[in-house]
């Protein structure tokens, strides 16, 4: 039997929406990073780009596990003196998009496709979305954080 390789006619690219309240930020962004990378199809393949779109909405409700609210995210812009440091506390009231980005960006792997993959990903704070042409399908991550209970 031979292996499976999928040809580009072959890759088809869904959408789906993630509903971040009360949800863990890793888990979250595994379960984002899996979704652009296309993980959950039978036609998986590391080389090809089969990934769907993935709209995470309410990223202003994440919750954070352990004692990460007074921690610092490290970003660097890639000029001299360029490293930010915010803690998590700041970026879940200012900008919890760029939280959300870091950390799904950081679970796609180091190559040519994370940069196509994570241009899928769309985060917004509120509940409202502009992509309701595309008929994205609701993806339920079935745990929440343990503090919601």
């Amino acid at each position: 039997m031979k292996t499976f390789t999928p040809k580009p006619n072959d890759l088809t690219h869904e959408w789906y929406v993630i509903d971040a309240t009360d949800v863990v930020l890793g888990r979250l962004a595994t379960t984002a990073a899996n979704l652009l990378r296309g993980k959950n199809k039978p036609t998986f393949a590391p080389h090809a780009d089969g990934g769907n779109h993935v709209i995470i909405i309410n990223a202003e409700k994440i919750a954070l596990s352990g004692n990460k609210l007074g921690k610092n995210l490290y970003m660097h812009s890639g000029f001299p003196g360029g490293l930010r440091a915010d803690s998590y506390g700041e970026l879940l009231e200012k900008n919890p998009e760029r939280m959300i980005k870091a950390a799904v960006k950081g679970m796609l792997p180091k190559n040519r496709l994370a940069k196509v993959q994570l241009s899928r990903l769309r985060i917004f704070k509120g509940a409202e979305h502009p992509h309701t042409p595309q008929k994205p399908v609701e993806y339920e991550i079935k745990q929440i954080s343990q503090q919601a209970k």
